[in-house]
C-alpha cells in the first residue's frame, strides 16, 4: 500500500466494480452504463434530459449515446417537456422499470455485501474522504488552473 498512489487505488477500485457490475449486466443483455442511468431516472415523473446528465455527472454527447441505444430497446421513451417545448422528459417504459429494479437490487446487494464486511466507522471514514477529494476538484484547490504558466 506504500508504494500506491491515492488515484491508482481510485482507479482500480473503480474499475473492479465497473467490471463486476459490467459482467453481471452483460447475463441480462445490459451494461453498467445503461443499469446506472436506468437507476437515474426517476420511475413515476421521469427526468428532464438536460438534468439528467449533471445528475449522472456525464458529458451529454456521451450520455446522447447511451439514452438512443437504451431507447431502440424499448426501456425509455422521449416526451415533449411540458413546462419547456425545446426539452424532452425521459420515462421509463413497463421493460425500462424492470430493469431498473433489477439493476437497483444488484447494487443495493453490493453495498449490503461491503457494509457486512467494513466496519461502520471504516465507511464513514471513505465517505468524508471521497467527499473532500470531489470537493477539493470541484474547487480548483489541487491544480490552481488560474496560474499563468497552464496558459
Amino acid at each position: 500500500m506504500k508504494d500506491k498512489t491515492i488515484e491508482y487505488v481510485l482507479r482500480t477500485t473503480w474499475l473492479a466494480v465497473q467490471k463486476m457490475y459490467n459482467e453481471e449486466a452483460a447475463k441480462f443483455e445490459s451494461t453498467m452504463a445503461t443499469g446506472f442511468t436506468l437507476l437515474s431516472i426517476d420511475p413515476e415523473k421521469g427526468t428532464s434530459s438536460t438534468a439528467l446528465g449533471p445528475k449522472m455527472g456525464m458529458e451529454a454527447t456521451s450520455l446522447s449515446r447511451i439514452l438512443k441505444t437504451m431507447e431502440k430497446n424499448d426501456l425509455i421513451e422521449r416526451h415533449p417537456n411540458p413546462e419547456d417545448g425545446r426539452g424532452v422528459i425521459i420515462r421509463l417504459t413497463p421493460f425500462g422499470r424492470e430493469k431498473r429494479a433489477y439493476s437497483k437490487e444488484k447494487v443495493l446487494t453490493f453495498n449490503e455485501t461491503i457494509k457486512k464486511n467494513v466496519s461502520e466507522e471504516k465507511l464513514k471514514h471513505f465517505f468524508e474522504v471521497s467527499e473532500l477529494i470531489n470537493e477539493m476538484i470541484s474547487n480548483k484547490k489541487i491544480y490552481n488552473q488560474t496560474d499563468s504558466s497552464l496558459k
